[in-house]
């Protein structure tokens, strides 16, 4: 990449980075301003210099210095003004901070300056300053009757000049620039900071070659922070690549931080796979999605949404198709604000807080947009738990969106590392909210699970009730087994051990080897049955695979037939012994040491017939087919024909 006049930033700047975007219809005087204030042309293309108009996304920047003494490094997104380039406007004017609003004083408001404004309200830009640019191609006069139509429309907005400035200036003379520049300056020290210690996410807008480096991409560095030698992952492709350079605004640097304009050389990847709507993120962290629930609003410039309508959907770089699911009434009218579960055509990584916009299908038109509340819904929610629920999430308070998440897992619970996913926040911060939840007693750490208490609660009740019932159906068994008890209740393994646990230590449940039961209810065996047991396992665990009828071994112990049966039951509850078919019954041990020599055999060849497994057990076909046919069940062959793959 190729140096730039500006000192690189060092990793312990002070220096503030704030990107600030134009908006405004074409030709109003944009790529101008911006050169007039950075002394960059920000055109590239040879198309955009011939025509005298912005196509695609141009790139200054800034550095100035405050009364104060505060740096500020300012990054200029120049987007197009032509109605027919507003999908790459939209590209840029995801990640700004500050928009400089654009108006001609000799055309005033025309088309595209209302629906750039709408979109700028529709992602929640908070700050900007409204440039009433030309301002030598017209008198005095004229001038203020300018001022005034854009003060009536700007009214109630974030641009209402109450609030925010209107400056009049001309790139041509330079008239109102050092005013214009003091404005920038007031409002960009005031612009919250982006956060750098947040999981990296760079939305890509550009993709290149250089000669002598490679493949490169630039983008506006969201949160987070990008080091020379980092392993980022490519969203939604899942491809991971490394960083072999980093510049920003044009100049070589350690590290990018949150609120940079960063360019990114990359190893371990060719251009042609990149693409702008790609973000570059922490690899293995995040998770992209075709499914978001957001809170949508739509322009009074609308016309009615109605349910499973089309449009085309722009979120920070990325542009998709989408089907709107609305979950209110069938029909969203103009002006109207719902909750709504988008269906994108292609997967995104987009996350809880991104703001977007939506067009109409046809004709494509600005209509409406919204913030994503859930990147990761769960199907076939019914509308009457899902709408309290992405109302708890539009509330963005951390400790009730944690809540809310793990609450609707029921007793599954969440672990971090699918909170992290859920939300893009830091395992740190993840750990944080929840100590202050557990705190609370609201909610319970299992393992490396989070579950709310009340499902933790009904879900012991669950496993109380089941074990008191296997006991009374089966009175003899000793109790139920672990495994069968777990996936009765559909419990993951680390809040079954943690609930069996702690009813065990309360003296609720009692526990005998893998057989849970009530207390004082476990099979307790005469000396007579132990010893009897004993000889049932040696029988078949001195056999091998040779062995021998079931009935004969019961037959020759000094019990009854019914106690008998007893211990066998409980043998191979505890999976000691395991039934191969209603005549087969083989000791764990020697099951294991088949499959050994089968995994052994994989090595040679990775079929085996019969007459093979024959040889390889030492066996004789009326044990060989029973066996394989097992081995189909556990998976350990799959059947092809006469013979078996080794899986």
């Amino acid at each position: 990449m190729t140096s730039a006049t500006l000192i690189p930033m060092d990793s312990g700047s002070s220096t503030k980075p704030v990107i600030i975007g134009t908006a405004g219809h074409v030709d109003h005087g944009k790529t101008a301003l911006v050169r007039a204030l950075t002394g960059i042309d920000a055109d590239r293309l040879e198309e955009e210099k011939r025509r005298g108009i912005t196509i695609d996304l141009g790139f200054a920047h800034l550095d100035l210095t405050a009364a104060d003494g505060t740096q500020l490094r300012l990054g200029f997104v120049d987007v197009p003004g032509h109605e027919r380039f507003v999908r790459n406007m939209l590209a840029g004017v995801g990640g700004i901070d500050l928009v400089l609003f654009v108006i001609a004083a000799d055309e005033s408001i025309q088309p595209q300056t209302r629906e750039h404004f709408d979109i700028c309200r529709l992602l929640s830009v908070q700050r900007g300053i409204t440039v009433l640019t030309k301002s030598d191609l017209v008198d005095t006069e004229t001038l203020g009757v300018v001022k005034m139509e854009v003060e009536d429309f700007l009214r109630g907005s974030f641009l209402d000049t109450e609030r925010a400035l209107m400056v009049a200036v001309s790139a041509k003379t330079g008239a109102g620039l050092t005013e214009l520049k003091d404005a920038i300056l007031s409002q960009a020290r005031s612009a919250s900071g982006r956060d750098s210690a947040a999981l990296p996410r760079l939305p890509i807008d550009r993709v290149f070659t250089m000669k002598g480096f490679g493949t490169v991409v630039t983008g506006t560095l969201l949160a987070g922070a990008v080091r020379k030698e980092d392993e980022l992952e490519v969203y939604p492709t899942g491809q991971r690549v490394r960083v072999r350079g980093v510049q920003v605004h044009g100049a070589p640097a350690e590290r990018a931080v949150a609120g940079q304009r960063t360019a990114l050389n990359l190893a371990g990847i060719n251009p042609d796979e990149l693409a702008r709507g790609m973000t570059l993120g922490p690899v293995a962290t995040l998770q992209a999605t075709d499914r978001v629930d957001v809170s949508l609003t739509l322009l009074l410039s609308a016309k009615t949404l109605k349910d499973r309508a089309r449009v085309h959907l722009h979120s920070q770089t990325m542009e998709t198709v989408a089907e709107v699911a609305l979950l209110g009434e069938k029909q969203m009218p103009p002006g109207g604000q719902t909750f709504a579960r988008l269906r994108l055509a292609e997967k995104a990584l987009l996350l809880p807080g991104d703001r977007f916009i939506i067009r109409q299908f046809s004709p494509v038109v600005t209509i409406g947009g919204g913030v994503v509340l859930d990147a990761a819904p769960i199907a076939k929610t019914k509308k009457q738990v899902l709408v309290p629920f992405l109302e708890s999430l539009s509330r963005r308070k951390p400790d009730a969106v944690l809540q809310a998440r793990i609450a609707r897992r029921t007793h599954q619970g969440l672990s971090v590392t699918q909170v992290v996913k859920e939300t893009g926040w830091r395992p740190e911060f993840v750990e944080t909210i929840a100590g202050d939840l557990i705190r609370h007693g609201s909610v319970v750490r299992t393992g490396n699970r989070l579950v709310a208490v009340d499902e933790v609660a009904a879900l012991s009740v669950s496993l109380e009730r089941s074990v008191a019932a296997f006991q009374k159906k089966h009175p003899l068994a000793g109790g139920m087994n672990k495994e069968q008890l777990r996936e009765s209740l559909r419990a993951n393994a680390e809040t079954f051990e943690y609930l069996l646990e702690r009813l065990v230590k309360e003296k609720k449940l009692a526990v005998s080897g893998e057989l849970v039961h009530p207390p004082g209810k476990g099979v307790v065996l005469k000396d007579e049955e132990a010893i009897s047991k004993q000889v049932i396992e040696s029988a078949f665990s001195s056999a091998g695979l040779k062995v021998p009828a079931l009935d004969e071994v019961l037959a020759g112990l000094k019990i009854d037939r019914v106690r008998a049966q007893k211990l066998v039951t409980l043998l191979l509850r505890d999976k000691v012994l395991v039934k191969v078919s209603e005549e087969l019954v083989f000791h764990r041990d020697a099951l294991a040491g088949l499959r050994s020599r089968m995994a052994a055999q994989k090595l040679k060849s990775p079929k085996i017939d019969v007459a093979v497994f024959k040889e390889l057990a030492g066996v004789s076909r009326k044990y060989a087919i029973p066996l394989l046919e097992y081995f189909d069940r556990e998976r350990v062959t799959r059947r092809e024909g006469d013979a078996r793959v080794i899986l």
